[in-house]
């Protein structure tokens, strides 16, 4: 019998070892992973995507909305990551929404999914403050990616956008535009060539190393620069670079 005690005292200690990398494993897995929100009043168009992101890897499906409304009054409860968000919906459509979730969720991203392709209209969008932009036929694998994109580095530029920014240059080159941010904004040469590495794609970090100048400096100048021209979030900043001819 003693020698019994002896084992479980000697055998006891081990067990929070054994326990701990199963536990970090787990907060890993749960602090990765993307808490997605579907708002769009067509409820077969939505229980599509449902049915997609329920068992996508990576991705927990919190909850959906028929309109803006229930989606705020849902984010006030359980706030997700990502939002993919319809504009033309009931009480408050999609427009109304982005602008209350930029308001009072700054953190969340915003996936416009919409069928409107007009270029005035997706840019007017990105300026409000979506982080990504999707036509409502893209593939399934796009919106997966866009969304894993847009939490963790803020926007998504795929095919479609790039081509609406695209055309947005040419337009301006062909016009010959006065360059806006003359007149309107007074950007230091610093914060133009930072500006113009966003627009590249590069991370905070990356610019830091290329420029030489700490993280912190660069995320200063950045945070100025969306202060100075009214962005929301990195996609704003691209969108005025490139109507700006900054880009």
């Amino acid at each position: 019998m003693p020698r019994n005690n002896c084992a479980l005292r000697l055998h006891t200690p081990h067990f929070p070892a054994l326990l701990n990398p199963f536990v970090q494993i787990m907060q890993a897995t749960f602090a990765s992973t993307i808490r997605l929100a579907i708002a769009d009043d067509h409820a077969l168009f939505r229980r599509g995507l449902v049915s997609i992101f329920s068992h996508t890897t990576g991705i927990e499906l919190l909850y959906e909305a028929g309109d803006g409304q229930e989606l705020i009054e849902k984010m006030a409860v359980q706030q997700p990551n990502v939002v993919l968000l319809d504009l033309q919906m009931p009480r408050l459509d999609g427009i109304k929404t982005i602008q209350y979730i930029r308001e009072h969720f700054p953190d969340v991203k915003v996936i416009i999914l919409s069928m409107h392709d007009e270029d005035n209209f997706v840019t007017h969008l990105m300026e409000l403050g979506a982080n990504g932009y999707l036509l409502k036929d893209a593939d399934p694998e796009e919106v997966e990616k866009a969304i894993q994109t847009v939490a963790a580095e803020d926007y998504y530029y795929g095919p479609f956008l790039t081509k609406v920014m695209h055309r947005r240059m040419l337009d301006r080159s062909r016009k010959r535009e006065p360059l806006h941010f003359e007149v309107k904004v007074n950007l230091t040469a610093r914060e133009l060539e930072i500006l113009r590495l966003i627009c590249e794609g590069h991370t905070t970090a990356q610019i830091a190393d290329k420029i030489f100048l700490s993280d912190r400096t660069v995320e200063g100048h950045r945070n100025r620069i969306m202060e100075k021209i009214g962005a929301k979030n990195t996609a704003g900043m691209v969108v005025y670079a490139v109507k700006n001819g900054i880009y």
